[in-house]
């Protein structure tokens, strides 16, 4: 089986106009949520018997700490990769296939995680709000496979609550 999980940052601080975009920190709101859905992912895949084997995350100081709750929960280090940050779609998704195991956690922006997201869900995810969480399961263990076809299953959480 071949899994893909994607989280949106959680939400960040606009604060000082002058801070760069790539340092901006979770707000009040984002300390809050991340390890909420965190725990509940962590319950999740448990139920589900999946257990992610790498962690990717943006370099951008607000993913990264997103990471770092989801990492805590799933006993994982993040890896930081500089060119999740803003990338698009086909990047994330060919990133996730590249780590080369069968379950991966991905940590990015928008809008590449809602296009992801909705592209693989069929239209059944419209946004990826912050530290929304989308999991894809494939059926193959392939990532070429994978990647190339539907998932054969998925669920989506969010601040808002499991949809």
């Amino acid at each position: 089986m071949t899994t893909l999980i994607l989280i949106r940052h959680a939400k960040s601080d606009w604060g000082s106009p002058s801070l760069d975009d790539h340092d901006r920190p979770l707000n009040a709101r984002g300390m809050r949520d991340a390890p909420v859905l965190a725990q509940r992912l962590v319950a999740a895949l448990e139920a589900s018997g999946t257990t992610p084997a790498a962690l990717l995350s943006s370099t951008a100081l607000r993913a990264r700490t997103t990471a770092q709750f989801f990492g805590a929960g799933l006993g994982l280090e993040p890896e930081l990769d500089p060119d999740l940050y803003g990338a698009p779609a086909s990047h994330l998704l060919s990133a996730a296939a590249a780590r080369g195991v069968d379950a991966v956690v991905v940590v990015a922006h928008d809008p590449g995680m809602t296009v992801l997201a909705d592209r693989l869900s069929g239209g059944g995810i419209g946004h990826m709000p912050t530290c929304a969480v989308a999991t894809f399961h494939w059926r193959t263990p392939d990532w070429d496979v994978a990647t190339a076809t539907d998932p054969d299953a998925w669920n989506f959480d969010s601040p808002g609550g499991p949809q």
